[in-house]
């Protein structure tokens, strides 16, 4: 990418950032900023959600998205949807109607169609480079070096995770999969405890990654259980996850985590991943790589 283009991607996530802080400032819940969150990065093209996801090995998008209660528990999330415009909206309404935690495909998107939310063209969500992405994919797939493909052109995910000012946690991630997946894979993203979870008092996570693997490790709980269970620290739950559990397999894994008191980490095991919080001070980071771009004051 070029430097621009790194430079607009970090520029989104600080939107994103301050999405979510002008509902915690204004004394919202952290449902609400998870979501507020996940809504601006699904609407930019730099990330693999919403607008600009990844494609199947058909050429066809196939989102997931989940969202978490950390105060009661309750979860919500789609997969395989190809009409709704923003998949953690869907994911919400399918927690707030209360009758399921996972909805798929085509069911999904008729739900969240009656639940009235803004519904697109399957093309809606195509951007150039994810059909470069799916292009080279399929070349390395018949030469033989699909190992060698770098982590932009197989994945990623975007995610948030959420404390509020009565400490209520909450955490929600949004997805395209992978490029090239086989049509009608489903990852870890709306998967609870796999690629999402959020409990209060203890944590909040969204992972990123081989979604496989994540669901095989049940990660983003195990953050949770390590935590619980076994009285490690949020940074050693979460260290051990990215640099031990997962790296054993042999994949980059990622994740973003949030403690009882709202201490924001996000390991990862690349070059490089996505990234920004804004502490309870207000102060807002945002990176790509190894360098963090302090930005200040969130206004």
């Amino acid at each position: 990418m070029s430097e621009a283009d790194w430079a607009e991607s970090r520029e989104h996530i600080a939107d994103a950032l301050r999405a979510g802080w002008a509902i915690l400032k204004a004394g919202g819940t952290a449902l609400d900023a998870v979501q507020s969150t996940i809504l601006v990065l699904e609407d930019s093209p730099h990330f693999n959600a919403g607008y600009g996801a990844a494609l199947t090995e058909d050429g066809l998008h196939e989102l997931d998205a989940s969202i978490m209660d950390g105060t009661t528990l309750a979860a919500g999330a789609v997969a395989g949807v190809r009409r709704v415009r923003n998949p953690i909206r869907a994911a919400r309404a399918v927690m707030e109607g209360g009758r399921a935690v996972l909805l798929i495909g085509d069911a999904a998107d008729r739900f969240a169609d009656q639940a009235g939310l803004a519904m697109v063209q399957p093309d809606y969500f195509t951007t150039q480079r994810r059909v470069e992405a799916l292009a080279s994919l399929k070349r390395r797939a018949l030469d033989g070096t699909a190992a060698k493909a770098s982590e932009a052109e197989k994945h990623g995910t975007v995610g948030a995770v959420a404390r509020d000012a009565k400490g209520r946690l909450a955490a929600g991630t949004s997805t395209g999969g992978f490029n090239n997946k086989p049509t009608g894979r489903v990852g870890d993203s709306p998967v609870i405890g796999a690629g999402t979870y959020a409990r209060d008092g203890v944590c909040a996570v969204s992972c990123t990654g081989q979604g496989e693997i994540f669901i095989r490790r049940v990660a983003a709980y195990d953050v949770a259980a390590r935590m619980s269970y076994g009285g490690q620290t949020l940074e050693q739950a979460s260290n051990t996850l990215v640099f031990e559990t997962l790296k054993s397999h042999g994949i980059g894994a990622g994740m973003i985590v949030l403690g009882a008191e709202g201490d924001p980490l996000a390991p990862y095991n690349t070059l490089g991943m996505y990234r920004g919080w804004v502490t309870t001070a207000g102060e807002m980071t945002v990176a790509t790589h190894h360098e963090l771009h302090h930005l200040g004051a969130v206004a």
